[in-house]
């Protein structure tokens, strides 16, 4: 990793992308400081153990904390990517023939997900600061009434749609994806924070049994880093299928068509993370009044991931999603087409429709083992924070993956710049033997 970096910051042009990636996660994290005017940013600190509002803040990036003008974080842009992926599934007509159309289409529904972001993100503005200032009677806005919430709705949808600007930004001119290392920063910087809360909760209040909690911090130390080997070894492992080219004699045994365990990524945690997150907003709307209500706390906790049905529920939306965005990856019928646009084929399996079936048929089965990955290593943390009352594991798991998969992308996008850039030298390098000069 130390040589990756070295070489990225000699390339003038790696180096660029890399400077313009860190300055513009700097200008996002400046930004969640920035308090928004007219709330009491203090008031809201006691709803840290709330099962909503680390999740807002882990997506926000810590900025919840201060109720900064990037409270929101990039949550309302993803649960509108949900919701634009959704419709284009034979939904809404229009949705799928631009998704058929590609690049026009892409470029329609992005500007569709960006009109959707605005009004997702307004309503969440208001609902969890209707929510927060009536939940447990905090003083978090100064002055309560229509205009002020107006006022501090279309101030964090503002902020949103900039960081949804740094991230588009990120992607284009940078190196990696820009939401997902918006995301990757917030939790980074988390880090220190819940370090200190485990400290606090099992080193200084241990009184006598200081030894015992010692002991028990290794042992979840240890945990921790053999779960990081294991999702690093997961996020790289693969199902080499073996491809034959019926006009190639040399190097065709060789050729390989490579389909990933957990082709998805660490999107379905993503969404399924986002999709738990919108119904506790809106029961923010109708928090007032209604918090004793059986209809209440039984939509709350069905959608509270420290629950055991809300537990149930997240890990079945890992699993759909990744099933779902898998198949959006890797597109078993334009597989096909490609292989047989080239004149190649899988080992005894006919080309068309066979191969289309095979491949359908492995990712199925990979994207089992993938979702039930997924859902093991989101769940596991949850679990261990209820057992021993560690609200800084709840999201670890969630976490874990965002951080590994977004620095794994990364990587991968850095060493094939690095790659790139070599291949121009030696193409620079050796040009002038085959100037006509020669010939």
């Amino acid at each position: 990793m130390i040589e990756l970096l070295k070489g990225a910051f000699k390339e003038k042009f790696i180096r660029n992308r890399v400077l313009f990636t860190l300055g513009l996660i700097l200008v996002f994290r400046f930004g969640t400081y920035i308090t928004v005017p007219g709330v009491n940013a203090a008031a809201i600190q006691d709803l840290s153990t709330s099962g909503l509002f680390n999740l807002l803040d882990t997506f926000g990036g810590g900025a919840l904390q201060n109720y900064s003008i990037f409270a929101l974080g990039i949550s309302p842009y993803i649960t509108s990517s949900i919701i634009v992926q959704l419709l284009q599934m034979d939904v809404v007509p229009k949705f799928t023939e631009w998704a058929e159309q590609g690049e026009v289409g892409r470029r329609k529904l992005n500007q569709t997900t960006r009109y959707l972001t605005i009004f997702v993100a307004f309503l969440q503005a208001l609902a969890i600061s209707l929510g927060f200032n009536t939940l447990a009677d905090l003083d978090l806005i100064m002055n309560p009434g229509l205009m002020t919430y107006l006022k501090i709705a279309i101030i964090m949808t503002a902020g949103t749609m900039f960081v949804m600007w740094l991230g588009e930004m990120i992607t284009v001119k940078g190196i990696g994806n820009g939401t997902s290392l918006i995301i990757f920063s917030g939790i980074v910087a988390r880090i220190p924070h819940d370090l200190v809360d485990i400290y606090n909760t099992q080193i200084r209040n241990a009184g006598e049994e200081i030894v015992q909690s010692t002991i028990f911090l290794i042992v979840l130390a240890i945990i921790f880093l053999l779960l990081v080997v294991f999702v690093v070894y997961m996020e790289n492992a693969r199902r080499n299928i073996p491809i034959r080219y019926s006009k190639r004699a040399v190097s065709s045994e060789e050729a390989v068509l490579p389909l990933k365990v957990n082709s998805a990524g660490v999107i379905p945690v993503i969404f399924a993370s986002s999709f738990m997150m919108v119904p506790q907003i809106i029961l923010g709307l109708f928090a007032s009044g209604n918090q004793s209500a059986t209809w209440f706390q039984v939509i709350n906790s069905m959608f509270n991931m420290q629950e055991p049905v809300g537990a149930i529920l997240y890990i079945a939306l890992i699993v759909l999603f990744t099933y779902f965005y898998a198949f959006i990856q890797v597109n078993p019928e334009k597989a096909a087409e490609n292989l047989q646009r080239q004149n190649a084929y899988i080992p005894r399996v006919r080309p068309g429709r066979e191969t289309e079936n095979y491949i359908n048929y492995m990712l199925v089965r990979l994207s089992t083992v993938g979702a039930f990955y997924l859902a093991l290593i989101s769940i596991l943390p949850i679990i261990a924070s209820s057992i021993w009352n560690l609200s800084a594991l709840a999201l670890g798991g969630t976490s874990l993956l965002i951080v590994v998969g977004v620095g794994l992308d990364f990587t991968n996008q850095l060493e094939g710049l690095l790659s790139k850039t070599s291949y121009t030298g030696f193409i620079y390098e050796y040009e002038p033997k085959y100037s006509t000069e020669n010939k």
